[in-house]
């Protein structure tokens, strides 16, 4: 594994009311950050992990600069490598399928049935995200199975749909099966490309998911499809904030898009972005801490 592609662990605990603000000025460095309450009403554990190791001179910095404005003790920040982990294995000792409306999420360990009349996602746990058991994955899924019985997708070269962030190919998967439409599945890791493409090929669609790296939608192939009916975007409340107005000028009029990867707390700030773009909200779908936006055209 090349050293860009090693995972690394961001980590301080800090007052409860704080803990927000803490979240945002490390999420800037990370993928993927979250707070967890370590005591009632006392410290939480503010968390992010990212690809490639962080600068640590930066980020400290910021955590001083944070924790005097706020008026407290600046808190440890905690940097380090996390060892490489065995996500196969670990997918099947602690992955059991997943129900989300007429969704069927399970791993290729699975020896029961699939449940009648529902659409099954074999999807196991790899190198990129996305299974269906985190909460904006499952926001998404819910999304998706009420928007199939009232939006109707072309089936022809334009007017299909987007998977923004494609990561394991789970969205992209969900309406290539539920739609029977093309799909552009478009994502900056080229190994959540890769696992895209494989788990195609495993669900039966290899045909109609195009799967391409790139950066957003100043990718080839996006541009190459648009105007989308459908965009599917589960990645962070800051990158969903910032791509709005492209966002905007790929979604066809009448097409809807899913949002997703934002924290409860976030919702007002990705929702404010794309309302100035013209966008409406059509429906909100809570899932524990997390929200899934469905906005539309």
């Amino acid at each position: 594994m090349s050293s860009t592609n090693k995972l690394w662990r961001i980590a301080l605990t800090v007052p409860e009311a704080h803990a927000p603000a803490f979240a945002d000025a490390i999420g800037d460095h990370a993928d993927a950050v979250s707070t967890f309450e370590l005591e009632e009403g006392g410290a939480w554990l503010v968390e992010a992990t990212v690809h490639g190791e962080p600068d640590r001179a930066r980020l400290a910095a910021r955590v001083a600069v944070l924790a005097g404005a706020v008026g407290i003790g600046e808190p440890l920040l905690i940097v380090e490598e996390l060892p490489p982990i065995d996500w196969v294995s670990h997918s099947y000792q602690g992955f059991p399928p997943i129900r989300a409306g007429r969704f069927f999420v399970h791993g290729s360990h699975h020896e029961g049935q699939v449940p009648g009349g529902a659409v099954a996602l074999l999807v196991d746990a790899a190198t990129a995200f996305g299974t269906g058991e985190h909460g904006s994955t499952k926001g998404c899924l819910l999304a998706l199975d009420r928007l199939v019985r009232r939006h109707r997708l072309r089936r022809g070269p334009r007017g299909g749909a987007l998977d923004m962030g494609c990561g394991s190919g789970i969205l992209a998967l969900a309406v290539a099966k539920a739609w029977r439409v093309p799909v552009s599945a478009v994502d900056i890791d080229p190994e959540a490309v890769r696992v895209t493409k494989v788990n195609a090929g495993l669900n039966g669609v290899a045909a109609r998911i195009r799967a391409q790296g790139g950066d957003g939608y100043r990718t080839p192939l996006v541009a190459r499809h648009k105007p989308y009916r459908l965009i599917t975007a589960n990645i962070l409340a800051r990158p969903l904030a910032r791509m709005a107005p492209q966002l905007r000028r790929h979604l066809a009029k009448g097409g809807v898009a899913v949002l997703a990867g934002l924290l409860a707390r976030q919702e007002r700030h990705v929702l404010q972005a794309h309302r100035a773009q013209g966008l409406r909200l059509i429906a909100r779908i809570p899932v524990g801490d997390w929200t899934t936006l469905v906005i539309g055209r």
